[in-house]
């Protein structure tokens, strides 16, 4: 049984697909963040110019012990300590210098990573396999970190996969499936493994090249700025995580890895444009968007979620030409003075940009700090001029607009989250509707799914799980995952509106539950109850 409320007009063909490819190439991106910032961490500290490197005031006794960990120590540096000294050489008393942790993980572990989990977003755990083995190709026939090969490479090698499986699917003696399957995958990855190496791996090198030189070209002619003309517009269309996790990051970590900062990490993801909308509106905007400014502000500069600001300006579109003023300044900044990141700040928090700046020095954060302020004081006083001379039409004619914009950003996006849930509470009040959940099934795993499977199903999974507490409710496991991740096990599958439909393709012997707010849904209240039902029945 499935229970929904009214969805939103579908988004044009094009638009649809162009979100799809965006998800996707964000998508093989944002679950290992994780593995990016451990990187960024270690570089911050342990590379020459780190806190504890050989360049640093702070290394004192720490220096040996970085240069093994960053790289390059030897035992002519680390003698001081015999039992390390031991370690450094080899039987035959010569001395070899440690490779360390920097180097080979953003060599081998990143893209092999991103490899992985692209080759599992088209063919599952087997497709993972193969691609990382293809990508493993690419790396060692390269001499630069392959994140653009990895995220072309992987996807590919598991399309392979899937095709040649089709060619005996069905056709395999009984015994001899875990036979066929297990050497397939092994020819298969060893021949694009050697296609990587001698064909794909080059072509990588060449397109890695023109991409770093025109980057380098903008910089050289102070052209970069231009780029939030492009930047800006898209983020509050549909196209944020894309161009930031799919462009910037691929391209940022390769400037990292040679000169331990990048500024791509702060072209899409600086919190000064946003934040400076928000402000605008707190003091010149109108009726549910003035008074609701405030928290997003809190929401969008210290959590990092930079959608909630999107409503806003859609209800202006005037207010996108501040954005790109506000983020054009930043740049500018950055170009400047030097700023950059040593590692992706995601989310695009004050808090992570913090820390992806204070590795390259005091200076170079407060360079990078001072390219959030400016961006976020030309994007408030461009802003606040618009709002100022509207104001007298925008009194006139606030109604639903704001509301209107909100629908507006989750059309555009493709999706809902609980940014614009809690904007939606915030401006109008949570509404009820659909019909009550009602099933004879029995309710033990409950998964919130949305598209990434990440920040607002993660969040609508930790309000139900609470409200199972506070109900004395045992015996449910509630979980958050990818729509594309649902494997039909699920007894009860909680989506936004705009993607039920996609969770019932996925998972169609599910009992399907649609709500329009992730964070305060009525809804949440008669799953509790029908849930409770069935204990009670059970006892």
């Amino acid at each position: 049984m499935t229970t929904t409320s009214p969805a939103p007009a579908k988004a044009s063909g094009l638009r649809t697909g162009v979100q799809r490819f965006g998800t996707f190439l964000s998508g093989m991106i944002m679950p290992n963040i994780a593995a990016f910032i451990a990187w960024g961490f270690i570089t911050m500290l342990f590379i020459p110019a780190g806190f504890f490197g050989a360049d640093s005031p702070f290394n004192w006794h720490w220096a040996p012990v970085a240069e093994i960990i960053g790289g390059g120590g030897d035992s002519a540096v680390i003698g001081w300590q015999g039992a390390m000294t031991a370690v450094a050489e080899g039987a035959d008393g010569n001395i070899f210098a440690y490779v360390g942790l920097v180097g080979p993980m953003v060599t081998y572990l990143l893209p092999l990573l991103i490899a992985n989990t692209a080759g599992r977003m088209v063919y599952g755990e087997r497709g993972g396999v193969v691609a990382t083995i293809a990508t493993m190709g690419v790396i060692v026939g390269t001499n630069i970190p392959m994140f653009l090969g990895a995220m072309i490479m992987g996807p590919i090698a598991a399309w392979i996969t899937k095709q040649m499986d089709k060619l005996w699917d069905g056709k395999i003696r009984p015994g001899f499936e875990m036979l066929v399957n297990n050497f397939s995958a092994g020819i298969l990855g060893m021949i694009l493994a050697i296609v990587g190496f001698f064909a794909f791996g080059p072509v990588m090198l060449g397109i890695s090249a023109v991409l770093g030189a025109a980057v380098d070209w903008l910089v050289s002619l102070n052209l970069l700025p231009l780029v939030s003309i492009i930047v800006e517009p898209a983020k509050v269309l549909f196209l944020n995580n894309a161009i930031n996790h799919g462009v910037f990051t691929p391209l940022g970590i390769e400037q990292a890895a040679e000169t331990g900062k990048s500024i791509l990490f702060l072209i899409e993801a600086n919190p000064g444009p946003g934040l400076g909308l928000l402000l605008a509106f707190t003091f010149f905007g109108v009726g549910a968007a003035k008074a609701s400014a405030p928290g997003a502000a809190v929401i969008q500069f210290f959590g990092g979620i930079h959608e909630i600001y999107f409503p806003y300006a859609l209800s202006k579109p005037t207010t996108i030409l501040a954005l790109i003023a506000g983020g054009a300044a930043g740049v500018t900044t950055n170009m400047i003075l030097g700023g950059g990141l040593g590692f992706p700040a995601a989310p695009g928090s004050i808090i992570a940009v913090t820390a992806g700046a204070i590795g390259s020095g005091v200076g170079n954060l407060v360079v990078v700090y001072l390219s959030v302020l400016i961006a976020a004081a030309v994007t408030f006083l461009i802003t606040a001029v618009i709002l100022r001379a509207s104001r007298k039409r925008d009194l006139e004619a606030e109604g639903d607009t704001f509301g209107a914009a909100i629908a507006q950003t989750e059309a555009n996006k493709g999706k809902s989250s609980a940014a614009m849930d809690a904007l939606r509470s915030s401006s109008a009040g949570a509404t009820a509707g659909g019909t009550a959940v009602a099933t004879d099934r029995r309710i033990e795993n409950v998964v919130f799914a949305c598209d990434a499977g990440m920040g607002s199903s993660a969040m609508g999974a930790s309000v139900l799980r609470n409200k199972f507490k506070k109900a004395g409710v045992e015996g449910v496991t509630v979980t958050n995952q990818a729509i594309a991740n649902l494997d039909g096990t699920a007894d009860l599958v909680i989506t936004q509106q705009q993607l039920t439909d996609r969770a019932k393709a996925q998972s169609p012997n599910s009992l399907h539950v649609s709500v329009d707010n992730f964070m305060n849904s009525p809804k949440y209240e008669e799953v509790v109850e029908m849930v409770r039902a069935q204990r009670d029945t059970d006892a």
